[in-house]
């Protein structure tokens, strides 16, 4: 008896200690510790690359920017004085308009005759352009990427379109690639202190009047601007609908809103509340691509103007900076 008890304890500590788990031998752990070492190295070198090429599109952008040095007295007011001294490559300019407290970067688009200053832009719905007064007012978004949507601000506009006599274009796009235009004469945007209200005048182009009554003979005082946290008090009033104006619209709010909601596909708004131009596609339908820009109304192709300034027999007329 005393034996077979003996044998059970025995079979019970060896079958104990054959189930317990093998110490790794030193030679397996160093090998699987240099993996886990190798794969830090790893993670680390892509994080490296990363930053490197963050810093590389940083400096690309930054190649768009003059790197001369530009007092506040010899600043370009606006991207038609940028065309007009010559500089007939779009992209990034510094500029700094009549009564701005400071210089702005600004997108200068060369094309359609050069000079205008882009101050909204839209393409994929990358950016949110349901925004607060205060956003509206300083601008958000990104003007460095070609593709980059943004808004450059309400005070830097109502600055730009003081200086004088203003031209506003509007290029849109629909999700079957067609393009149409709006342009209008005499374009400015009050300050704040008048709710950054907006001014139109003549209208030409192939989009259709979207905003007719904005700044005519029915409505002399134009609009003035909303956002979800500032309604202003003509649109309260006038207003028979509870949507949002972010400029650029009617009476109907609805009618010419740029700035409206994005949806991926002409008809998917369940309401009026996309980017709208009426007289285009009318209510339901949400344009896909938009841009919109200014130019002084005076604006001259520097050729046009170095030939206007040559006398006859090709001679200089020194009556050219009088």
């Amino acid at each position: 008896m005393m034996d077979a008890l003996k044998t059970l304890l025995l079979l019970f500590f060896l079958h104990t200690a054959t189930s317990l788990p093998v110490p790794e031998p030193c030679e397996q752990k160093v090998v699987r510790l240099e993996e886990e070492l190798r794969g830090l190295v790893r993670v680390i070198s892509d994080q490296h690359h990363y930053i490197l090429e963050l810093h590389r599109l940083h400096s690309q952008q930054l190649e768009n920017i003059p790197n001369s040095h530009l007092g506040p007295d010899n600043l370009y007011k606006d991207c038609s004085q940028v065309f007009a001294d010559g500089n007939v490559a779009t992209g990034i300019y510094v500029v700094r308009p009549d009564g701005s407290p400071t210089a702005l970067t600004v997108y200068c688009d060369m094309s359609n005759g050069g000079g205008w200053t882009v101050f909204q832009r839209r393409r994929d719905g990358s950016e949110n352009f349901d925004r607060a007064w205060v956003e509206y007012k300083q601008g958000f978004g990104d003007l460095y990427s070609p593709d980059g949507e943004f808004w450059l601000g309400n005070e830097p506009i109502h600055h730009l379109t003081s200086q004088g006599n203003y031209d506003l274009h509007i290029d849109l796009e629909d999700f079957d690639g067609n393009h149409r235009y709006a342009e209008y004469k005499n374009f400015r945007v009050d300050g704040e202190k008048d709710q950054f209200q907006l001014h139109l005048g003549e209208y030409s182009g192939d989009a259709g009047d979207a905003l007719a009554t904005v700044g005519s003979a029915s409505r002399p005082s134009g609009v003035k601007f909303s956002t979800f946290d500032h309604m202003t008090h003509d649109r309260d009033k006038d207003s028979d609908t509870n949507c949002l104006s972010h400029s650029l619209s009617l009476h109907r709010c609805d009618s010419g809103n740029l700035n409206g909601h994005y949806y991926n596909g002409p008809y998917q708004a369940m309401t009026s509340d996309g980017v709208v131009w009426y007289t285009w596609h009318g209510l339901w339908y949400s344009i896909k691509s938009v841009v919109m820009m200014v130019r002084a109304a005076e604006l001259q192709h520097p050729l046009v103007r170095q030939l206007g300034n040559e006398a006859p027999g090709g001679a200089v007329d020194s009556r050219s900076d009088q």
